[in-house]
């Protein structure tokens, strides 16, 4: 779970956001993302953000106002 501020949900917190949801794909899938995006001739760091974005809405979260 992942506990927000409502007040505090400005650029840098999303990006903070997206980097510990990349850190957790890379470590749970990072090697399957790299032979995929090898064999299908694909860039690994969109292929990794693409990931980590849908990632985001695996999350639960509780938001304090």
């Amino acid at each position: 779970m992942i506990q927000l501020n409502f007040t505090n949900l400005d650029e840098e917190t999303q990006q903070e956001l997206l980097a510990v949801s990349k850190k957790d794909i890379e470590q749970k899938y990072g090697s399957d993302l790299k032979r995929y995006a090898k064999r299908n001739n694909m860039n690994y760091q969109s292929l990794l953000e693409q990931e980590a974005q849908r990632n985001l809405y695996l999350y639960d979260y509780l938001l304090s106002i």
